[in-house]
């Protein structure tokens, strides 16, 4: 029996298996880098141990340190998470040579599946389906392909190539970015299928000789090849959910597969399908499969890690899961990854977290809490939001609505675009594949509509205002705005993330109601509604504002921190920076500077100072948050300045380069 389980892995998914094992009386243990100190996983563990350092390499991919923490801890068991060491053979060699219970297939059966070239030639002899594959760039004669890492999986060095000219910068990339990520870089090429659909089948084995499969799960909408959006059941045309269990099964079978895993195909548009991988460990999107069945998987693990028998499993699902992956990122500029404190994190009607609900609701499973920092080391995954519900549309208008009133204040994150997805049409009708996010523009379009931000500004402003007067040392008494000269308006300035100002301009009365309003562009091409609605003041606390607009009330959520404005509203959130009015001097930046866009280390620098450049040449490249961020050249021009080097790192706002254009350089 387990006693002490030690999860080799950090934030959300050490969480979710510590859930398990308060729930079976185990006891756990974290560990955790420097950065993670404070990390909710951390406090929640009976026990924790420090990893010294902070980037992966350092710290969650070092066997040696991690055994060492199981040694000093008293563990007799390690669940490796997903990630990091999870589909890491020699790790699970290590664990068990060190007398230890692994929570997983056994080493060889890793090794073989984690080398997915070897694994497609396995499978393909026992009838598996499998795409055309390459492991050497000449042998490839058809496009478009898709360049993959062998091992490791989340999207980690996935490169789509559609012209030979760009297969070998691809194949670096790839490699480096596996490398980076999984210590391997490996890569091989397979055809790409357009409009494809990533469906997936999750299966157990136990050590009686038992493999089953527990449905279908559809995986499509993907950013990066990386899932955002997971559900279960697919929907799926009749008979083919039976062929993909056979298949799955018969692949678990080759490979007298162990403890839980999954068998991913891609499904292509003639209702072919192809195997793509077999991930040997628990997936992120685990949660939809336990919504459905009731089964808690945790669970399942550890016991068939003790030697238990598969048990009896469900004869059919019931209801339908929705799982999306919320994360520090912005869509709107290439998914860039965001850091920064979560100043608050709250997402409303939360039924559980971390594990199977006992009726239909949302399910939260985070990595953060209120306060917590997300930084630039790992990946950019704050938490997982479930919603299961009877049917597939009741569960999608849940999970919506639930990300849609989210208070999730300090760090830019993907919740408009995955409420967009949800609201689909496309989506509603279930016509998903792998390329939804590039035929559907719209769904990254912010969820607070243009003509609502003055609104929104308003609201800011007089919180803002209201916050001043309950600081007031005197005349505390007198109502927000008030002043001598009733006819002058109160000013008050914003700018909005994407740098646009805003000014709002307004006045109250003598018994504190809004007598008048407005509100401009300052420095934007923002369009202003033809006709102001008719708004009125109800309330005008510090963290609330209530407005009629046209007759009908609409309250507004305030947050301030500092000089950071956060207001939720019935129809989106908007983040604004309110400006001060007597700003101080800051040093002026050479004319065609590029900025960084977040901390970062630099891993390649292609230009040197002198050069010349074409507009949308690569000029050197960031890591951040385990993925590559190539800078571009904004215009043609000469590289003036160039005051970084490989390896160093830098701060959001650093200077990266200066590129002066052309007609300026050769004067």
């Amino acid at each position: 029996m387990i006693t002490r389980l030690l999860v080799a892995n950090r934030g959300e998914i050490a969480r979710r298996v510590f859930a398990t094992c308060r729930a079976l009386g185990v006891e756990t243990v974290a560990v955790h880098s420097d950065a993670d100190a404070d990390a909710p996983f951390v406090a929640e563990a009976d026990h924790a141990v420090r990893l010294p350092g902070n980037t992966p390499t350092e710290t969650y991919l070092r066997i040696d340190l991690v055994l060492d923490a199981a040694r000093r801890s008293g563990a007799d068991a390690v669940h490796p998470g997903y990630g990091f060491l999870a589909e890491n053979a020699d790790f699970a060699a290590a664990v068990t040579d060190a007398g230890l219970v692994w929570v997983g297939p056994p080493a060889k059966v890793i090794a073989t599946m984690g080398d997915k070239i070897a694994a497609k030639a396995l499978l393909a002899d026992a009838g598996v389906p499998m795409l055309p594959t390459w492991t050497e760039p000449e042998q490839i004669t058809d496009f478009p392909v898709l360049v993959k890492a062998s091992a490791g999986g989340g999207g980690r060095g996935m490169r789509v190539v559609r012209d030979r000219a760009d297969l070998g910068e691809a194949v670096a990339a790839a490699r480096r970015e596996a490398a980076a990520a999984f210590g391997d870089g490996t890569v091989f090429v397979e055809r790409y299928v357009e409009r494809g659909r990533h469906v997936e089948v999750q299966i157990f084995g136990d050590s009686h000789g038992t493999v089953a499969a527990f449905g279908v799960r559809e995986c499509s909408i993907q950013r990066r090849h990386q899932k955002i959006v997971e559900e279960a059941p697919a929907v799926l045309p009749d008979g083919l959910r039976e062929r993909l269990h056979r298949a799955a099964v018969a692949a678990g079978r080759a490979v007298e597969y162990l403890g839980a895993g999954t068998v991913e195909f891609l499904l292509a548009p003639d209702g072919a399908f192809h195997f793509l991988e077999m991930n040997t460990r628990l997936q992120v999107e685990h949660p939809v499969t336990e919504a459905v069945t009731g089964l808690d998987l945790v669970r399942l693990q550890l016991l068939i890690a003790e030697g238990a028998p598969l048990p009896p499993l469900p004869d059919a699902v019931e209801g339908h899961a929705i799982e999306v992956r919320l994360c520090a990122e912005d869509p709107a500029h290439g998914y860039r990854p965001a850091t920064g404190v979560l100043h608050r994190f709250a997402v409303p009607g939360v039924a559980g977290e971390f594990g199977p609900l006992a009726a239909p609701g949302v399910r939260l499973d985070s990595g953060v809490v209120r306060g917590s920092t997300v930084g630039v080391h790992y990946d950019s995954m704050l938490a997982k939001v479930v919603a299961w519900a009877p049917t597939r549309a009741e569960a999608a208008r849940a999970l919506a609505a639930a990300l849609g009133r989210a208070e999730l204040h300090g760090v830019t994150t993907n919740r408009d675009l995955l409420v967009r997805v949800l609201r689909s049409p496309e989506f509603g009708a279930a016509r998903v594949d792998t390329g939804f996010l590039d035929r559907h523009p719209e769904v990254f379009v912010p969820l607070l509509p243009t003509e609502e931000v003055p609104l929104v500004a308003l609201a800011a402003a007089l919180a803002s205002a209201a916050t001043r007067r309950a600081c007031a040392p005197v005349l505390a008494g007198l109502p927000s705005g008030w002043r001598n000269v009733p006819a002058v308006p109160q000013v008050t300035r914003f700018t909005e993330a994407g740098g646009d100002e805003i000014e709002v301009r307004y006045r109250l009365d003598r018994a504190g109601r809004l007598a008048e309003w407005s509100s401009s562009p300052a420095r934007t091409a923002r369009s202003v509604p033809a006709r102001a609605p008719t708004v009125a003041l109800v309330a005008a606390h510090p963290d609330r504002v209530v407005l009629d607009v046209d007759g009908v009330r609409r309250a507004y959520g305030v947050h301030l921190v500092g000089s950071e404005v956060f207001v939720d509203g019935p129809a989106g959130a908007l983040r604004l920076a309110e400006v001060p009015r007597f700003p101080p001097p800051t040093a002026a930046l050479a004319a065609g500077s590029l900025l960084a866009p977040l901390p970062g280390a630099v891993t390649r620098v292609q230009v040197e100072v002198g050069q010349r450049v074409a507009a949308g040449d690569p000029l050197l490249t960031l890591e951040a948050m385990k993925l590559e961020h190539p800078v571009y050249a904004p215009t043609d021009g000469v590289v003036t300045e160039l005051p970084v080097v490989v390896g160093g790192q830098v701060d959001a706002g650093a200077v990266l380069a200066v590129v002066n254009p052309i007609e300026e350089a050769s004067c």
